[in-house]
């Protein structure tokens, strides 16, 4: 288990980081101020640098007004590369029988402190840029159709969100998955 907590360098760094991301894509969060509220929240700060260091590329998409947070996506212009070659959740992970991969979507979101986009929320994101134009991204998927064995997953191609289902326990190299955070 490793500590949720960054070295005053890793922060400093971090921040630098999203500070120049959020600068660059201001159509993203016009009007937005985010630094102190990040500074005092040292473990959503841990989460953003998961995020970051699985080449999520996390910046603030939306301020949710009920709750007074503000909500980070993985804005990586393709699904994260250290988050590929995944299956969906733990269960599949557990009923491959041969040729495991490494981890599961839902299970690497959790030991990152991230939920897994919804298909809302991913055809939101899609509304900000292009993402996935030659990766997939696993969603959450319902529980209905996971109890079948399966799950959902995105991607944009020919100027469209388009949502697909694979059985829960496959995994290919171009796909990953995206991460949303309230901070």
């Amino acid at each position: 288990m490793t500590s949720k907590k960054l070295s005053p360098e890793q922060r400093e760094k971090l921040i630098i980081i999203l500070k120049a991301r959020f600068e660059k894509n201001m159509n993203r969060h016009e009007g937005i101020i985010v630094q102190k509220k990040l500074e005092a929240s040292p473990e959503k700060l841990w989460s953003l640098h998961e995020m970051e260091s699985t080449g999520g590329e996390p910046d603030v998409v939306d301020y949710d007004n009920a709750t007074g947070e503000y909500i980070f996506y993985d804005c990586s212009a393709e699904s994260p590369k250290g988050r590929r070659s995944i299956c969906y959740d733990h269960a599949a992970l557990e009923a491959r029988k041969q040729h495991k991969p490494e981890n599961s979507a839902i299970n690497m979101a959790a030991d990152m402190g991230i939920e897994i986009l919804t298909e809302e929320q991913y055809r939101e994101l899609q509304k900000l840029g292009n993402f996935d134009m030659k990766t997939s991204s696993w969603i959450k998927t319902p529980a209905e159709i996971r109890k079948l064995g399966g799950a959902i997953f995105a991607d944009y191609r020919y100027g469209q969100v388009f949502v697909y289902h694979n059985g829960a326990d496959s995994y290919y190299g171009a796909r990953g998955f995206r991460g949303s955070l309230k901070v």
